[in-house]
């Protein structure tokens, strides 16, 4: 049998089996959008900030312990994976996320009322609104659950970067002693190891690592208790940090209160400087993984430095193709989250007055940056970094023939004259050291100690 709820617009009727109530069924008229449902981290969040604020107006005595003791109830079913399925609301809703924060407090409520032996939809027992909702808004919960999201989301993250790192720092050890040509402005230039590439990838990820680790901890401050524009109106006395103290204690991590809660309404700016993380990270591994399809490209007319591993075909036509397809993923996932970011840095600035509404879609991006990078990065370091072979012949053959070598006879015959050295090098396809000794620059064997591969690429330390 249908159920009839009333909400200030009226009434609808609701399949009886079905926890969310009358306002969740006004949004799946309304935002008919994506199809893509908020992720389970987001609701996960959401669920812990109306378990702690129940937590907290009951300490304060506002409220009834019955009704409180039954949405801890239902609250840690759904923590639990229960009713999963009964959050249907679009990710593209309502400004600020209001449909969402209904479609929770709904299904607690209608969830809170079966254990206390009543029927769905009996709101005047317990409420969605003057009961889960209690001391709350959908202003202060919503960018709250996004910040507990991130949070969530990013120690996968962090270690998938670690994990990565570590991969690039054992291949910079297996490449140390591999010296080849290096190349500025994708011209020949002064030599380094294979090695030293490679640990620089490493150096870069950890830098990037650091960099989102740092920003996802700005978001250990949250917006919660300051309501609807920030006052604090309808919260009791002390609210704020006994809400912030709850959530602390039932997700083991170090909140803070807002230090301005009007700010932390109407700025989004925490949640901007965490995307901008994931982008300035997904700018270096575009980087990285070109650098990996131009030192592996060929086999014949590329550099062809590096063998990345064959993981499938790679053409429809052409026997025997082999593209460097994981790079490639890893290149669209990279595009894919600085277009998010794109989309976030919109939202951020678009917020007015006392609220920024764009919320939802931030955090959709920026959870769906996150998933992109937990998704692939294991799996790239795991069918690409880990089995990358250098092809040692090949980068001893370009370094023999390249001209940029005479950089190391500038202390001896200066600039001007090593430079005509370099031009009659590549002009006649003399190797740099050889012609030194032709033209009585050097002996041989001082052409033997100054062009030996441990002082061609440099004595600073390799660790």
């Amino acid at each position: 049998m249908p159920r009839v709820e009333r909400d200030s617009l009226g009434e609808m009727e609701l399949p009886d089996s079905v926890y969310y109530g009358v306002q969740t069924a006004r949004a799946l008229v309304n935002f008919p959008v994506s199809g893509i449902r908020e992720h389970p981290a987001f609701i996960r969040s959401y669920v812990e900030i109306k378990k702690a604020a129940a937590q907290a107006n009951m300490q304060l005595g506002k409220l009834d312990r019955d009704k409180g003791e039954a949405i801890l109830k239902a609250a840690e079913e759904l923590l639990s994976g229960g009713l999963s399925d009964q959050f249907p609301v679009d990710v593209f809703q309502a400004g600020a996320g209001t449909s969402f924060n209904m479609n929770v407090n709904e299904v607690l409520a209608n969830r809170a009322l079966e254990l206390m032996g009543k029927a769905k939809g009996d709101y005047e027992s317990l409420n969605p609104n003057d009961h889960v909702n209690m001391s709350q808004s959908t202003n202060d919960t919503f960018p709250t659950a996004a910040h507990l999201a991130v949070l969530i989301l990013s120690e996968p993250l962090l270690k998938s970067l670690h994990d990565l790192s570590e991969c690039f720092s054992s291949k910079g050890e297996e490449f140390r002693n591999i010296p080849k040509t290096g190349r500025t402005h994708l011209m020949d230039a002064t030599p380094l190891t294979l090695g030293d590439e490679f640990r620089a990838y490493a150096a870069a990820l950890r830098r990037s690592a650091v960099r989102i680790a740092q920003r996802r901890d700005d978001l250990l401050e949250l917006p919660i208790g300051g309501t609807a524009t920030g006052t604090g109106v309808n919260a009791p006395p002390g609210y704020m940090e006994t809400v912030v103290g709850f959530l602390s204690a039932n997700l083991k991590m170090a909140f803070r209160c807002a230090q301005d809660s009007f700010e932390m309404l109407q700025s989004r700016s925490h949640l901007a400087a965490f995307s901008g993380s994931l982008r300035e990270c997904a700018q270096e591994l575009i980087r990285i993984a070109n650098d990996l399809r131009l030192l592996g490209s060929g086999p014949t007319s590329g550099f062809s430095e590096i063998v990345l591993p064959a993981v499938q075909p790679g053409s429809s036509i052409m026997p025997g193709k082999v593209n460097p397809v994981m790079a490639e993923c890893l290149d669209m996932v990279c595009f894919q989250v600085i277009g998010n970011d794109t989309a976030v840095s919109l939202a951020a600035q678009a917020g007015q007055l006392e609220l920024n509404v764009m919320t939802p879609v931030m955090i959709h991006n920026i959870v769906t940056s996150m998933e992109l990078f937990n998704h692939f990065l294991p799996v790239f370091r795991k069918r690409c970094v880990e089995d990358i072979r250098a092809n040692e012949e090949k980068c001893r053959s370009y370094l023999e023939r390249n001209p940029s070598l005479a950089t190391l006879l500038n202390p001896r015959i200066g600039y001007l004259n090593a430079a005509k050295i370099a031009k009659e090098s590549y002009e006649k396809g003399i190797p740099v050291p050889e012609l030194a000794i032709v033209k009585g620059i050097l002996t041989r064997e001082e052409a033997e100690e100054m062009f030996s591969p441990r002082n061609i690429v440099g004595k600073r330390k390799r660790e």
